[in-house]
């Protein structure tokens, strides 16, 4: 027996009829479109998957869309104010950040909720803070740079453009 589920998608109603075990990723991607949350390994644990539920971090592939019920939910696509990047967006691609892009969506997300709790964070609250992210492309390095210029960004500080490693 299916459900109807409603809930705000990045500031938008949006309404859906769904099974009761269809996962809220699936619900996402294929009922709204919504194509920044990505699928790597359906068990929660490389966190492309990641979206904002009522301002919390949450795995979609875990989590059933009836669950999400009446709530507000944030992905990638949240982020940009329209041709206006997000300060974490412009940071990632000013320090390469990003190589084939599939984790970033889920990093971008984890890193904004967790700027939100910590605006000035160490190199290690970072990596702390991306531990539930897996990259398999990057090494890191230039993600945490990424993050610690955003939180500059956020807290109306200028940019600090990468110093290039050979």
């Amino acid at each position: 027996m299916n459900h109807e589920i409603q809930m705000s998608l990045n500031g938008q109603a949006v309404e859906g009829n769904v099974e009761p075990r269809r996962t809220l990723s699936d619900f996402l991607r294929h009922d709204c479109g919504v194509t920044g949350v990505r699928v790597g390994c359906e068990h929660g644990v490389c966190g492309s998957c990641t979206v904002l539920v009522d301002g919390m971090t949450a795995r979609s592939c875990l989590m059933l869309a009836v669950s999400a019920d009446d709530s507000e939910i944030e992905t990638v696509e949240s982020l940009a104010d329209g041709d206006r990047y997000h300060p974490l967006q412009a940071a990632f691609a000013d320090h390469h950040a990003l190589q084939c892009g599939f984790c970033t969506s889920g990093m971008m997300i984890t890193m904004k909720e967790f700027l939100e709790r910590t605006p000035n964070p160490t190199a290690d609250d970072v990596r702390h803070a991306l531990a539930g992210n897996i990259c398999r492309c990057t090494g890191y390095n230039f993600i945490v740079d990424a993050v610690l210029d955003a939180a500059g960004r956020l807290r109306g500080e200028p940019p600090r453009l990468p110093e290039y490693r050979h």
